[in-house]
């Protein structure tokens, strides 16, 4: 795969390299990728995240597996009590007020029938991304945590009530290309 010289690179971070075999496309969103994995014209693409831009304009690439784009992950805090999930549901959304999540999610209190928790559900492709998010707003909790694709699944299955829930949305700089305007992307080098 060779990718095209490209200045500014800092700005290409944490977006997408898309190879499709006879050429690849620099600066797709996760969004952009996602929509692009339905459509089975693009079934073969291979996808790479870009982990760190360099100074001298190269890039550190990691490969993503493309059922990655189709999952969700998340966290599940734990409470002894209701009183204790309510303050960490409460701490995680004024952190999500302070700061925007790095991308859209959902929160939820929730009754399981033996416990209460808070579930912080997102796109699996920003595991990382949500994890950060999280230390830079020192969000800790007293009970026990699960994470990953797996905590989102048992939690779905054992969710007897939901309490509260709230959907957050990132201010996004960047405009999602979709549609028709996306499949035309796919046919140059940079995308943005």
């Amino acid at each position: 795969m060779k990718l095209p010289e490209i200045k500014e690179v800092d700005k290409y971070t944490g977006l997408y390299v898309v190879d499709f075999g006879d050429h690849c496309g620099v600066g797709f969103t996760a969004e952009e990728v996602a929509e692009l994995l339905e459509n089975k014209q693009f079934a073969e693409v291979q996808i790479y995240k870009i982990h760190r831009a360099n100074p001298d304009g190269t890039m550190e690439l990691k490969g993503v597996n493309k059922d990655t784009f189709q999952l969700e992950a998340g966290m599940v805090f734990y409470a002894a009590d209701e009183t204790t999930a309510k303050n960490d549901h409460q701490r995680l959304l004024a952190w999500a007020d302070e700061q925007l999540p790095p991308a859209r999610c959902k929160v939820h209190l929730a009754n399981t029938g033996e416990s209460f928790v808070t579930a912080l559900i997102y796109p699996a492709e920003y595991d990382d991304a949500f994890s950060r998010w999280l230390l830079d707003g020192s969000y800790q909790t007293a009970g026990q945590v699960e994470g990953g694709t797996g905590a989102v699944q048992r939690y779905y299955d054992v969710a007897e009530e939901i309490l509260e829930r709230k959907n957050l949305w990132p201010d996004s700089a960047i405009e999602h290309l979709q549609g028709q305007a996306l499949v035309n992307a796919t046919k140059r080098v940079i995308v943005r």
